[in-house]
């Protein structure tokens, strides 16, 4: 036997334990970034999604799309601005939201897992009244900006009980029938929350938690909730990392047995999280 395929049959063999302890649970993917921008990292991630669904994980992938939002937005002459890092949203912007989220982002992820070999269904926040929401109040007045009220997790259990692998894009829509876009960060702790997930891995553009931002080596690969928040003291986790970090925490908390910040720009980062030994990025426990 050649030497090369040896080492497949190792790799698979290595691959089993992890299979058999994620089959039939449930984990939630959080997409965006360079992962989702780079054709070679959409591929890796629509493949790595496909396999883990055929080897029995009830995969739910969530997705943002703040650049697409942006790029239309832009082609239509609407302006963007941002208020306190938080994008304003005007009743012209969250109706390109709802275009560009629950349209062609989501239905282009829909056709990259089928063109992939697997079975997606597009969801989005409004179907089913998945994602009951209301205007966020805050500092400012950020428009069509919504907090998550309440999820009600059906939709996305009926289609994983159907073997889709559902699609779900952040918008929700309040009692009167007005619809808000949702920070996808927060949208996927609350889904993971209300579906008590396995695991929630969040694909971001740096390598996980680290004690020095410009030290890779410096990565912290384990931490509990509070150990987390010792480091949110310390001011290690700040910008950007904190809020995704704050979610994870809740989801946690809130029912999710792990969450995981792993560096998207690294292909099948999904797959070397969690069908090895080395797992990749920095998990997040109780």
């Amino acid at each position: 036997m050649r030497q090369h395929e040896l080492t497949r049959a190792d790799v698979l063999t290595a691959a089993l334990p992890y299979i058999q302890k994620y089959h039939g649970k449930t984990v939630v993917v959080k997409y965006g970034g360079n992962a989702m921008t780079s054709p070679e990292l959409k591929q890796a991630v629509m493949t790595d999604i496909v396999l883990l669904s055929l080897v029995g994980v009830n995969i739910v992938l969530v997705h943002g799309g703040g650049p697409e939002i942006t790029a239309l937005s832009s082609r239509l002459g609407l302006e963007t601005k941002f208020i306190d890092g938080m994008r304003y949203t005007d009743k012209a912007t969250v109706e390109v939201a709802q275009m560009v989220l629950c349209g062609k982002t989501n239905k282009d992820l829909v056709c990259s897992i089928e063109m992939s070999g697997g079975r997606a269904l597009g969801l989005s926040g409004l179907d089913g009244g998945m994602i009951k929401a209301k205007k966020l109040e805050g500092k400012a007045d950020y428009g069509y900006v919504g907090e998550i009220v309440k999820v009600d997790p059906t939709p996305v259990s009926d289609a994983l009980a159907s073997g889709y692998i559902p699609v779900i894009s952040t918008v929700g829509m309040d009692e009167h029938g007005e619809v808000y876009n949702i920070n996808a960060d927060t949208a996927v702790a609350r889904i993971a929350s209300a579906l008590k997930v396995e695991n929630i891995i969040m694909l971001t553009d740096v390598k996980g938690i680290m004690r020095d931002q410009n030290d890779e080596s410096s990565l912290i690969v384990d931490a509990s909730i509070k150990q987390v928040e010792e480091l949110i003291a310390e001011g290690v986790v700040v910008g950007g990392m904190l809020p995704k970090v704050r979610c994870l925490c809740d989801a946690v908390l809130g029912g999710a047995k792990k969450a995981v910040i792993i560096d998207g720009r690294v292909p099948h980062a999904i797959l070397i999280e969690m069908l090895s030994d080395d797992g990749a990025g920095t998990l997040i426990h109780e």
